[in-house]
């Protein structure tokens, strides 16, 4: 039985006990089944409101699934390796200010500094002093980095 089914049967049981209607008490047992009554309908009104709004929410769940497999294509559900690349390097850097230990790649140690995000410290990276005597301190090209094609070059000689 549902809300206003329930409401009718109670309405029925009160006009089945041919209460005098000119008592007080009756009119104020009148009262509350009428609002009793206008209530389940406002009840069925708002069910009826949020299927509507979870059918659309539904919709729009399916449709944003369709648009992440286009963007993003077919990803395992597994995200514990999504940040890191078997080709990057990490290092943990202690701040000297709070000790907080701060994770970076190998870019980040480049740039020369960054702000500890526990105490606001700035954290610089010095790598002057250090030399490769393999490679030198800047490659042919000039990008201040080390490539791979050096080794082929050594080889070759």
């Amino acid at each position: 039985m549902n809300l206003t089914e329930r409401i009718a049967y109670i309405r029925g049981l009160a006009e089945g006990l041919k209460l005098d209607e000119n008592k007080d008490e009756v009119k104020v047992i009148n009262a509350i089944i009428d609002l009793l009554e206008d209530m389940a309908y406002d009840v069925t009104d708002m069910e009826d409101i949020v299927d509507d709004v979870c059918n659309q929410v539904d919709e729009i769940d399916e449709d944003l699934s369709e648009l992440e497999e286009e963007v993003y294509g077919d990803y395992d559900d597994c995200c514990c390796d999504e940040d890191f690349d078997d080709d990057d390097y990490y290092y943990e850097v202690t701040c000297g200010k709070c000790g907080e230990e701060i994770t970076v790649d190998e870019d980040v140690l480049l740039e020369g500094e960054i702000v500890c995000p526990n105490c606001g410290e700035t954290l610089e990276f010095d790598f002057s002093d250090l030399k490769d005597e393999d490679w030198g301190d800047e490659c042919e090209c000039g990008c201040g980095h080390h490539h791979d094609d050096h080794a082929d070059e050594d080889l070759m000689s």
